[in-house]
């Protein structure tokens, strides 16, 4: 975190199976904030599921529907936002983000991902043969955004409750820091 900058909001990246969406309702209680899943707002204005999206309409027709909402985020106040696994490989996403809230990325090895969501058939990213090979794939390509985070939290053998609390705690530090 460099610069002073207006941090009114959290914002969870991360690839699917860290413990975005738990963490990000438990954090959302606990600091009394709106909590706003990017991919059911992208669900509910295509007026269709992610997997349609990607199969009828394919992957860059959803990465622009993340980018509109994305775009709206900056007017958001005591807002927990979680994002979809790719949405910051969008650099400008990252970077509209950044205005307004705390990027955490939350981060979890390819096995625990893995064990998470196996038994999810609305991963369209994972649908292939080989769902662990394509895990570690997609990690590898989306590492370097997520590093991007103003912080990484490890949510491995971890609870979610232990997660969301020092999400939260950072989050206060740096509104602390950015005063």
């Amino acid at each position: 975190m460099t610069g002073t900058r207006p941090i009114h909001n959290l914002a969870l990246i991360g690839f699917m199976g860290t413990g975005k969406s738990s963490v990000g309702r438990l954090a959302a209680e606990l600091l009394h904030f709106t909590y706003l899943d990017t991919d059911q707002v992208v669900e509910f204005r295509a007026h269709k599921s992610i997997t349609d999206i990607f199969q009828q309409d394919g992957e860059p027709a959803f990465r622009e529907w993340e980018r509109l909402i994305v775009e709206e985020l900056t007017q958001r106040k005591k807002t927990v936002i979680c994002t979809g696994g790719g949405l910051p490989t969008q650099p400008a996403n990252l970077e509209s983000l950044k205005t307004h809230s705390l990027v955490v990325c939350l981060w979890a090895s390819a096995e625990t991902i893995y064990e998470r969501v196996r038994d999810h058939n609305h991963r369209p990213l994972l649908n292939s043969g080989d769902p662990m090979t394509r895990i570690r794939e997609l990690l590898a390509a989306r590492e370097g955004f997520y590093r991007q985070a103003d912080v990484l939290v490890n949510t491995e053998r971890r609870s979610v409750r232990e997660v969301a609390v020092q999400v939260i705690h950072q989050f206060h530090m740096a509104q602390a820091a950015h005063r």
